[in-house]
């Protein structure tokens, strides 16, 4: 079960985490600084597990990895959006952050709602108003690399 930070379109890579940070690649010190742009409470009371919804072209901007390694490394399971920047889909992949596109989920849920998502059926249950939606699930190849947390630990499992 995760609780919901939600916002809204154009959410962009230097909101996510601030260009002023950039000069480190710890994931740690991200998380510290993620999204303190647009939500100055995020870092502080973000728990592991905890879900963030958004709206359109969520991680829009620079194609810094920067960005979904500070989500990722604050605790969060997963973003759910109506759509993602496409570079900033790939980098999610890459480091095994999950990510679905669900219209319908972002559309019913708010923040503080809690959702549980099923990664491997693509489906987000809102347990706060009793919802349920279907996003469409990653492909197998693309599950395995979300698995081994990222494209380079595929690559070693495969090895």
């Amino acid at each position: 079960m995760s609780k919901v930070y939600k916002y809204g379109n154009n959410v962009d890579t230097d909101v996510i985490i601030p260009a002023r940070y950039l000069n480190t690649v710890d994931p740690k010190e991200l998380a510290e600084h993620c999204m303190e742009d647009i939500d100055t409470n995020f870092a502080k009371t973000v728990q592991t597990g905890d879900v963030i919804v958004a709206e359109n072209n969520f991680g829009c901007g620079s194609s810094r990895e920067h960005a979904p390694i500070a989500i990722k490394a604050s605790g969060i399971s997963c973003v759910v959006a109506n759509t993602f920047a496409r570079i900033f889909f790939r980098n999610c992949i890459n480091i095994g952050l999950p990510i679905l596109e669900c219209p319908q989920a972002v559309a019913n849920t708010d923040s503080g709602d809690v959702l549980d998502i099923d990664f491997s059926s693509g489906v987000i249950k809102n347990v706060t108003k009793n919802k349920q939606f279907k996003a469409e699930p990653f492909p197998e190849f693309m599950r395995k690399i979300i698995d081994a947390n990222g494209l380079i630990g595929y690559i070693c499992e495969e090895a």
